[in-house]
């Protein structure tokens, strides 16, 4: 096979870059998959896959490959707060193992790993994967032009199709002039991977809020465990420095939790990074001959945890609209965006609940939570609407009604103003 007879390039060789690689080589393109590192190292991305996400995997035949590299799978997910008794929080937790048919709840591995396994499975399917590739440049066009330099050599291609597979930062949005909309930044997240934890039951997940952080932890296994903190924008360097890896595990010196002492004791097994939390977002994700994906076409707040399951969706349902017609041009490119730019919408209304709720260190805040458990005491419901429905089960499956000015109500109360401007419409 020469470079002249690709099918399909995909630039970046993450989650939706490879996934969508085998899934068009294994239904018999060929593909060439580009990349720009040598390795896949940590640098905190997402690690915990929403049992619809975890739908697609299956459905992509992706996830036998995912369990035998150490996947494992959540049952419970138990809710803290500064102003809940630890027995009482973990008696009160949300089954997660039986919200979808065939699904045993969300899916829990490292990012590099999956980024392996998908990358081995793109080269069992045919793919040639190429590392270390630079100066990558995209033309849309019919046919469209990738460009890119690779062991000292300079390549120019004309494939049939350019997948953009590159993330938040990457050029081919760039590069073919899409244009990027933003809600403002309310919160900041720190992660970091842990280890030297003893006996961290891998069934549970934990979120909560005290003081002046939203906590998460999501074990990896019962020694070894990735850790989240929700902090105020106006701290974006609490946990920079030499010194960061440690005051990030000593915010986890918490009351709201057990196993704080533990959190606290233990060893940094990666790097401290903090960045901003805000959803993006791309009304079209498409021009003439390229297609963008996962965070490259716009990502959700990372605070709900939905970005794996939104860039398998996209690679499925971009999948099967391409086999199921001859014609990849702008018409079928749009009905993928269409589809994506609800599918988004959806998730931000539910992103922009949760910082109101659990990201905001107020006094206003610590309220807004007072009295939303209350509610959802007396409403157990609507409550899990919100868990088992669009954030577990997936978007699509809820009414229209779960998206209004009613239900932010509901959940965050009148007096924060809903953000109509994003949620309400789509931008153009």
């Amino acid at each position: 096979m020469t470079e002249k007879e690709f099918d399909i390039v995909v630039i970046g060789g993450g989650i939706g870059g490879s996934a969508f690689a085998t899934v068009m080589a294994r239904a018999g393109h060929s593909v060439l998959l580009l990349e720009k590192t040598s390795d896949h190292v940590d640098k905190v991305r997402g690690e915990w896959m929403a049992p619809w996400g975890v739908k697609e995997l299956q459905t992509l035949d992706l996830y036998e490959p995912m369990m035998a590299a150490g996947g494992h799978h959540i049952s419970r997910a138990v809710g803290f707060d500064e102003d809940v008794d630890v027995e009482n929080a973990l008696a009160d937790f949300a089954p997660v193992d039986d919200i979808l048919p065939g699904v045993l709840g969300p899916l829990c591995l490292g990012h590099p790993t999956m980024c392996n396994v998908l990358n081995t499975e793109a080269e069992k399917a045919g793919v040639r994967v190429l590392r270390e590739v630079s100066k990558i440049e995209v033309a849309p066009g019919a046919p469209p032009q990738v460009s890119y330099s690779h062991g000292g050599t300079k390549h120019t291609l004309q494939p049939r199709l350019i997948i953009g597979a590159d993330g938040r930062a990457g050029m081919v949005a760039k590069q073919i002039g899409v244009k990027l909309h933003s809600d403002p930044v309310k919160h900041f997240f720190s992660g970091m991977l842990v280890e030297g934890l003893e006996g961290l039951p891998i069934d549970q997940q934990w979120i909560g809020t005290e003081g002046d952080v939203h906590y998460f932890c999501f074990p990896q296994s019962p020694t070894r465990a990735r850790l989240y903190l929700g902090i105020s924008p106006d701290t974006p360097s609490r946990f920079s420095g030499t010194e960061g890896p440690r005051k990030f595990l000593d915010a986890f010196n918490l009351r709201s939790m057990p196993y704080g002492d533990s959190f606290a004791n233990a060893v940094p097994a990666g790097p401290c990074h903090a960045y901003p939390n805000s959803d993006t977002w791309v009304a079209d994700p498409y021009r003439q001959g390229v297609v963008l994906i996962g965070d490259a076409a716009g990502h959700n707040d990372p605070i709900n945890g939905q970005g794996l399951s939104v860039t398998l969706r996209d690679v499925r349902v971009l999948r099967d609209l391409l086999l199921a017609s001859d014609e990849w041009g702008i018409a079928l490119f749009a009905q993928y965006g269409d589809e994506r730019m609800e599918r988004m919408r959806r998730l931000r209304f539910m992103a922009r609940v949760t910082v109101e709720l659990f990201s905001i260190f107020s006094d206003d805040g610590r309220r807004r939570r007072t009295e939303y458990r209350a509610r959802a005491k007396a409403d157990p419901q609507t409550r899990s609407v919100w868990l088992g429905g669009t954030l577990m089960a997936g978007p699509e499956l809820m009414p229209e009604e779960a998206f209004t000015q009613t239900s932010w109500e509901w959940f965050v109360g009148p007096e924060v103003p809903f953000p109509a401007e994003s949620l309400s419409q789509v931008t153009p």
